[in-house]
């Protein structure tokens, strides 16, 4: 790679690995998820543009190039609307930082920076009622110890209303089962919030760190939560444990499991619970992690979409669309031209 500071594979190498990280702070998540859209817009350049990664300059990468590139995206990667849109935020995010660092490339930055994003549908809200919660966590097998992690694994990440994320990142030092029992999860943007647990769940916990000692996991450094090789759990491997049980849901009791669930349903499922409990939005936010009110407000007007849904269920007015016709009455349209007149 050439190290010439005016040429872009080293602009985007520094951004990367220097600026994101050591200047803006961000997580070792948002880097590699950044790294991921840079890689697919090369694969782009290198197989449909025939531009060697090497060989691409700035004068080659203009709002025409970026375009393409979000197409293609949705085209042939199929991507979603939503995934396009984040790729992009990160194409522009690397463009405000070359406008302060290449004030040269000035204009091409403001251009690829001016690209919209794409609106998209708004997607119902995924999540579980309390009987397709009871269950799912009723699938794993306690007389394995497998399916001992897997139900703790599902139970926290409902307990704690936690992301994926934040479930995989867990030490053993973040867990306190002793009264008051909580949890600590370091966030987005590496801010840190206590969430306080359940006393099942406490007493869930316990028992699973008791037996996380007899293999070995006592340090407080250890992951909470280890694949059968012993590595730190993944995203990936959460997604792949909550599909299989969701898999036996649907299989016993088909209907009780949205079409689309993922991991972070369960999140959506806890917020969703206490809201129907009567608890105060600003709690939810507070427990969530959510930094702007305007975010956890999406489950209240889930939840006033839910009741009036039921409401119009049970509703004995129906209507077939078919209005009387108020231009067929003559008197009323006379009366009505004639209102306020001082002569009527």
């Amino acid at each position: 790679m050439s190290k010439h500071p005016k040429d872009f594979a080293y602009a985007l190498s520094t951004y990367l690995s220097v600026y994101l990280p050591g200047t803006k702070g961000v997580s070792e998540n948002t880097v590699l998820s950044y790294r991921d859209t840079f890689s697919l817009l090369l694969i782009y350049c290198r197989d449909y543009l025939g531009i060697a990664p090497e060989k691409l300059s700035f004068h080659q990468v203009d709002r025409t190039l970026i375009e393409g590139f979000l197409t293609w995206l949705e085209t042939s990667r199929n991507c979603s609307i939503s995934t396009r849109n984040q790729r992009l935020a990160a194409i522009r995010s690397f463009f405000r930082y070359l406008q302060v660092h290449y004030p040269e490339h000035l204009l091409l930055c403001r251009e690829i920076i001016n690209i919209p994003s794409k609106v998209a549908k708004e997607r119902a809200m995924s999540y579980l009622g309390l009987d397709g919660l009871k269950a799912l966590l009723s699938m794993p097998n306690p007389s394995t110890r497998q399916g001992r992690r897997d139900m703790v694994l599902l139970s926290l990440l409902y307990d704690s209303g936690a992301r994926v994320q934040e479930i995989v990142d867990l030490r053993r030092a973040d867990v306190r089962t002793a009264f008051p029992a909580t949890v600590r999860l370091s966030g987005k943007g590496g801010k840190v919030r206590i969430v306080p647990l359940s006393t099942d769940m406490a007493q869930l916990l316990q028992s699973y760190l008791e037996e996380l000692a007899q293999t070995g996991g006592n340090k407080d450094t250890d992951s909470l939560f280890r694949s059968r090789s012993g590595q730190k759990m993944t995203r990936a491997g959460v997604a792949y444990i909550l599909a299989k049980y969701v898999d036996m849901v649907r299989q016993q009791a088909p209907g009780s499991v949205p079409d689309s669930f993922s991991p972070h349903c369960l999140r959506h499922s806890k917020a969703m619970h206490l809201l129907q409990a009567g608890v105060n939005i600003v709690y939810i936010r507070d427990l969530l992690g959510h930094t702007d009110l305007r975010t956890t407000e999406i489950y209240a007007r889930a939840e006033t979409d839910a009741k009036r849904k039921a409401l119009e269920a049970v509703s004995p007015i129906k209507s077939d669309g078919k209005y009387p016709s108020w231009t067929a009455d003559d008197q009323l349209l006379t009366w009505l031209q004639s209102f306020g007149r001082a002569d009527v």
